[in-house]
C-alpha cells in the first residue's frame, strides 16, 4: 500500500496518563491519517517541567500500544528540540517580527486579559522579560474541517502573543509549530479546548512563510459536571487489560459505526475496520462546552461554542 502525503499526529504533555478525553484525540487522528494511507506521529511534549509526572511519558507510550495505536517512525521528544526552538527565535527577532515585554500579568488582567502592546516600540532588554510575537497579518479566521469556518475574536487574533517566557522556558504556540514544520505535518486532528490557540499558530506559520496545515478539532468529552476530562480535572487513567470495549466507547463518541459483532473481532481487526470506515461527517460537533470566568467565543454561523482560555 502506498503511502499519501498526509501526515498526522499526537502530541501528549506528559503530566499525567491518558484518558478516555485523551483516547478520543489520539484515535481520532490515528483514524484519519490511517484512512488516508498516511503517517501517524508520536511527539511528547515535554517543555514544561513544572507540570511534568516522572514515569508519565513512558505510561502514555505503553497505553498507545497498548490500544493499537503504533505510530510511525521515532518518537519526537521536545525537551531535546531546544536548539531548534532558539534558531527559530533568533529568525524571528532578526527579522523584527518579535520583542521583549517586560509586563507583569498583573497589568494584563487589568485590561481584561489581552495585552495591548504596551512594549513593542520601547526597546526593552531581554533581562525579567518575555519575548512577543509582533503580529504583521492576524489571522482572524480559519476553515475548520469538521466545523467549516471558524471566526476568532479579534482582540485574541491581533495579540502580540507570547513566544518564550520570561521564566526561560519556551511558550507552547511557538514549539508546536516549529516541530510539525520540522515532522512535515499537514493534518493535525485535536480536541476543541485547542481551537483558540489556532489562529496564532496559524499566524506563526506564516510569519515564517511556512505551509500551514489543516485541521479538524474533535467533540471533548465532559464529567458529570459538565466539564472537560482532563488530567487537571483527576480523569481516571485508560484501563489495563482488553482495549476493545474502550475502543468501542470512543469509537462511538466519535459518531462512528461499530459491528454489532465487535465482540468477536481481534483489536487489530476492530481497528482496521475503523480506519476503512472512517468518516469525519458523522463526527458530531459539540454543542456547548461549559466555560470558565475568562472565555472566548469562536462562532461558525448561528452555532457558538464557548471554549476556556
Amino acid at each position: 500500500m502506498s503511502m499519501s502525503s498526509c501526515t498526522g499526529r499526537f502530541a501528549p504533555s506528559p503530566s499525567g496518563e491518558l484518558h478516555f478525553g485523551s483516547l478520543i484525540a489520539a484515535l481520532g487522528s490515528y483514524l484519519s491519517a490511517r484512512a488516508q494511507n498516511g503517517r501517524w506521529l508520536v511527539r511528547i511534549e515535554d517543555i514544561d517541567p513544572p507540570r511534568e509526572i516522572p514515569g508519565a511519558a513512558t505510561h502514555i507510550l505503553q497505553q498507545l500500544e497498548q490500544y493499537g495505536l503504533h505510530w510511525d517512525g521515532e518518537v519526537l521528544w521536545q525537551s531535546q528540540r531546544h536548539e531548534a526552538y532558539r534558531e527559530a527565535l533568533d529568525w524571528l527577532q532578526q527579522h523584527r517580527q518579535s520583542y521583549f515585554c517586560t509586563c507583569p500579568r498583573s497589568r494584563i488582567q487589568q485590561l481584561g486579559g489581552f495585552y495591548d502592546g504596551h512594549c513593542r516600540d520601547l526597546q526593552r532588554g531581554s533581562e525579567n522579560a518575555a519575548l512577543r510575537l509582533r503580529q504583521h497579518a492576524p489571522v482572524n479566521e480559519f476553515t475548520d474541517r469538521l466545523r467549516g469556518t471558524l471566526q476568532a475574536d479579534p482582540r485574541l487574533a491581533q495579540e502580540d502573543f507570547i513566544i518564550h517566557r520570561r521564566d526561560g522556558l519556551f511558550a507552547y504556540n511557538l514549539a508546536v509549530v516549529v516541530d510539525d514544520y520540522f515532522q512535515g505535518v499537514t493534518e493535525i486532528v485535536r480536541g476543541a479546548d485547542l481551537i483558540e490557540p489556532t489562529v496564532r499558530q496559524i499566524a506563526l506559520y506564516q510569519q515564517f512563510g511556512w505551509a500551514v496545515p489543516q485541521y479538524l478539532h474533535l467533540p471533548l468529552a465532559i464529567n458529570a459536571d459538565g466539564n472537560k476530562l482532563s488530567k487537571q480535572n483527576h480523569a481516571p487513567p485508560l484501563p489495563q487489560g482488553d482495549a476493545r470495549p474502550l475502543l468501542v466507547e470512543a469509537l462511538r463518541f466519535l459518531g462512528q459505526q461499530v459491528d454489532e459483532n465487535w465482540q468477536d473481532e481481534t483489536q487489530e481487526k476492530l481497528l482496521s475496520r475503523a480506519v476503512s470506515q472512517w468518516n469525519i461527517a458523522l463526527i458530531p460537533q459539540d454543542k456547548a462546552l461549559k466555560p470558565d470566568a475568562r472565555t472566548t467565543a469562536f462562532s461558525n454561523g448561528s452555532q457558538q461554542a464557548m471554549i476556556s482560555r
